[in-house]
């Protein structure tokens, strides 16, 4: 009897859906047939390519009011904010614009006696691992320029979203994507990695764990496959003494706790000068005060519950084990009496240090630690003092500083009076154990491609 996989909704903890894995045999036949329909796809012109990808994006927009309830049963999120539909035709449509330039020969010479250039060509068979917290968005990163360069991809979807390869698949489909050409597929662990070691993929990009990222590293090595990962997270976010203090606290406090504070670049841990220590905690401590926990699919709930129970206790026991060593909690239990299994209060942690968990190890929960600091050098000290390297947010009114701040920052991405965005024609990146690799803007096709060099010499 096959593996399969299933869908335990955070709502209530029961089966929401259920697939079977594909065999060996039977995934080993689905990449033939990608790998034997890719070279026609990437003969066809670039144009055409765009315009599917395009038609398949719009499908996806049809079907969202089907989406989004659908996506909170299977995660989590609530129905208010209405799916991810915008930053997915966001991104899509940005890869689609510049795909002509980024994918463009560069031209060396011309002349009489040479003419030498270097051209892009597809990788071939691309596998996207794409995770749960954010399905669509993280997917189509990947999805939309490995179709548009050429590639015929192959999508395996967490576990904990099996709906949203599904409907990926209808919709591209439905657009007139061959189905070999692009495949959504249910596959255990172990076949996936048998799959990568025999070398059955050109280019292998994934969105999950730092433990998983090493499985898909040890399958792959040795086989000179290309890799795109990224892994886990531990962002920080700086105010800085002139900080627009009220859209300071908004932003972060909304970028550690949307979602559940389940989002790939959610600020994990805030650093605060001295001067606005107080006033800061303060706000935060109201607006997260006033949130509403509860089931997703009621209009009136802003936090739904974490797409898995034994993710929010993971996030209880950091938050305990702080407390026990000295941090206080300001956020009051009495206001969130659906504190249970998957349904996790948010929480604002001060008289915390790097020494614990919570703000060292990833939580990917609500809750936050705030730490005053006297000056920007202690906070980039703070920033830097971790394992994990994605985005950063910086607070100040002064440009020059920002950047001056940026430059010794380890991390992927520099924000300015904003945090948690992914912006498609900036390289999505990482450093340190985030992961390796870069995704969307011109960088992103470059790594979805391969260089091939041309030096023709003319003889007279």
């Amino acid at each position: 009897m096959n593996a399969s996989v299933q869908c335990i909704s955070p709502i209530d903890g029961t089966v929401y859906a259920s697939r079977p894995c594909l065999t060996a045999t039977e995934a080993t036949a689905a990449v033939a047939r990608a790998r034997a329909a890719q070279n026609t796809w990437a003969a066809r012109p670039l144009s055409e390519r765009i315009d599917l990808v395009m038609k398949g994006v719009a499908n996806i927009g049809a079907m969202n009011d089907e989406i989004v309830p659908e996506l909170a049963h299977q995660m989590g999120r609530p129905i208010r904010y209405g799916g991810e539909f915008g930053g997915f035709e966001e991104r899509a449509t940005h890869m689609a614009r510049i795909a002509e330039e980024a994918l463009a020969p560069i031209e060396i010479e011309d002349s009489d006696a040479f003419k030498r250039y270097i051209v892009r060509e597809a990788h071939g068979v691309v596998l996207v691992i794409a995770p749960w917290n954010y399905p669509y968005m993280t997917a189509i990163n990947t999805v939309a320029p490995a179709l548009i360069a050429g590639n015929a991809v192959v999508l395996k979807h967490a576990s904990q979203t099996p709906l949203v390869g599904e409907r990926l698949a209808a919709a591209f489909h439905a657009a007139g994507i061959p189905e070999d050409v692009f495949q959504n597929v249910f596959l255990d662990h172990d076949t996936t990695s048998a799959l990568i070691a025999d070398r059955a993929f050109d280019f292998v990009n994934f969105t999950g764990s730092v433990g998983g990222g090493r499985a898909i590293e040890m399958a792959a090595a040795g086989t000179f496959t290309g890799l795109g990962l990224e892994l886990g997270g531990k962002d920080p976010g700086y105010v800085a003494e002139d900080a627009d203090l009220d859209t300071a606290v908004d932003t972060l406090i909304d970028g550690a706790m949307f979602n559940s504070g389940q989002c790939c670049c959610g600020i994990e841990r805030i650093y605060v000068h001295q001067s606005l220590f107080d006033a800061f905690v303060e706000k935060a401590v109201a607006i997260v005060s006033d949130y509403r926990l509860g089931n997703p699919l009621e209009p009136e709930t802003t936090l739904g519950p974490m797409a898995q129970a034994r993710f929010a206790d993971l996030v209880r026991a950091q938050t305990q084990e702080a407390v026990d060593a000295g941090a206080k909690a300001l956020v009051d239990p009495a206001l969130f009496p659906a504190d249970t299994g998957a349904y996790l209060m948010p929480q604002i942690l001060i008289d915390v240090d790097h020494s614990m968990r919570v703000m060292r190890e990833e939580s990917f929960g609500p809750v936050v630690g705030i730490m005053p600091v006297a000056d920007d050098a202690e906070a980039i000290a703070l920033m830097n003092d971790s394992d994990f390297g994605l985005t950063a947010s910086v607070w100040t009114a002064d440009t020059a500083r920002a950047e001056a701040i940026g430059a010794q920052l380890e991390t992927g991405t520099v924000f300015m009076n904003r945090a948690d965005y992914l912006d498609p024609a900036l390289c999505w990146t990482g450093c340190k154990d985030t992961g390796r690799g870069g995704g969307l803007s011109v960088i992103g096709y470059h790594n979805l491609t391969r260089p091939k060099s041309y030096h023709l010499r003319k003889l007279q």
